[in-house]
């Protein structure tokens, strides 16, 4: 993995502690508004993880392949992106 990983690391750590405080959310029976707040907060940081290792395998893997790769190994990389970002 290309991406700096003290920083995907920690963002997946802290949306960790952020479900675990979203499942004491609800076995407290807290409000569900303020547990939507908190998922959406969690959701945001592991979009924001997502996107740094997107970001750091075109700027590395994809333009690797452009670079010294075959033909194949470009067009893979770009069906690879074209796959993943249709589940975004």
């Amino acid at each position: 993995m290309k991406a700096d990983r003290n920083e995907t690391t920690k963002l997946l750590k802290t949306a960790r502690g952020q479900i675990d405080g979203i499942l004491k959310m609800i076995d407290e029976d807290k409000y569900c508004v303020d547990i939507s707040h908190q998922l959406l907060a969690c959701v945001a940081m592991l979009k924001k993880a997502n996107r740094g290792i997107l970001k750091a395998h075109m700027a590395h893997c994809v333009k690797e392949a452009f670079e010294s790769g075959t033909r194949e190994d470009a067009a893979k990389k770009i069906d690879e992106l074209i796959e993943l970002t249709a589940k975004l």
